[in-house]
């Protein structure tokens, strides 16, 4: 999948990393990524100098990532949960990844991973069809196999929250400050093929088996024009490390 992520997946916008380092407040020299795949937010931070730790599970996605990032971004094939506590670094994200990774000592573990004034940084967001009419055929076409392409809230919070997760659990862990939630609005347009392209990386399709899910794309594509337009705006959730949070041995232990 690591080409289709590549082709299909959108990048990052530089606003991101803008709002990410005003964030901050001071340089960020260093970053570790959780969940690479094929470095679309990668490339976006090294840009700005920033010396980035890439890591993931799947040694496909880092092949790819490598064609698209600069030498000084070190690839790592690790996942979250395997990764050593050492060294630290001024920021730790994830884009898109962290509901893959394991809740048990999530939070401890990125403490862990943080410089004393470090900072974490979690964006992404689903992407649906700015069109309603599009929308509700796309869901008609897809019912008979699969009721919902979302991706629940890992911790339930309920879709009208204020917070979302991941922010929600950081308030929760008590190992971070100054929780914020942000979006940044963006629209894409895109071929009716493409948008399916990008659909075929989505979780909740790639569980069909092989026969199903082609005949739900072939479906879907029926149901829809030539062209389309992509909400795809960007959920961005920014948080500090607590004072006296992430060094101590219980912390460097899990």
């Amino acid at each position: 999948m690591a080409s289709a992520y590549e082709r299909f997946r959108p990048g990052y916008p530089g606003e991101l990393v803008d709002e990410v380092l005003a964030y901050a407040g001071r340089p960020v020299r260093t970053a570790l990524e959780v969940g690479a795949g094929t470095g679309k937010a990668t490339r976006v931070f090294a840009s700005r100098g920033i010396a980035v730790t890439a890591t993931d599970p799947d040694p496909a996605m880092l092949v790819e990532l490598r064609k698209h990032v600069p030498e000084t971004v070190v690839a790592v094939q690790a996942s979250f949960e395997d990764l050593p506590l050492t060294p630290v670094y001024d920021l730790v994200f994830a884009a898109a990844s962290l509901h893959w990774t394991r809740p048990d000592h999530r939070w401890e573990r990125v403490a862990a991973m943080l410089r004393r004034d470090g900072i974490f940084a979690s964006f992404g967001g689903q992407m649906h069809l700015a069109d309603t009419d599009a929308e509700q055929a796309v869901c008609a076409a897809r019912a008979e196999f699969l009721a919902d392409d979302g991706v629940p809230s890992p911790d339930g919070t309920p879709a009208d929250s204020p917070m979302q997760w991941p922010g929600s659990e950081l308030l929760r862990s008590g190992l971070f400050i100054d929780v914020r939630q942000s979006t940044i609005e963006r629209r894409a347009a895109v071929s009716a093929n493409d948008y399916v392209g990008h659909l075929s990386t989505i979780s909740a399709y790639l569980k069909l088996p092989d026969t199903v899910r082609g005949h739900v794309f072939e479906r879907i594509l029926r149901v829809l024009p030539e062209r389309v337009t992509l909400v795809a705006d960007i959920i961005l959730h920014l948080a500090r490390l607590a004072p006296g949070a992430g060094h101590s041995p219980r912390f460097i232990a899990v």
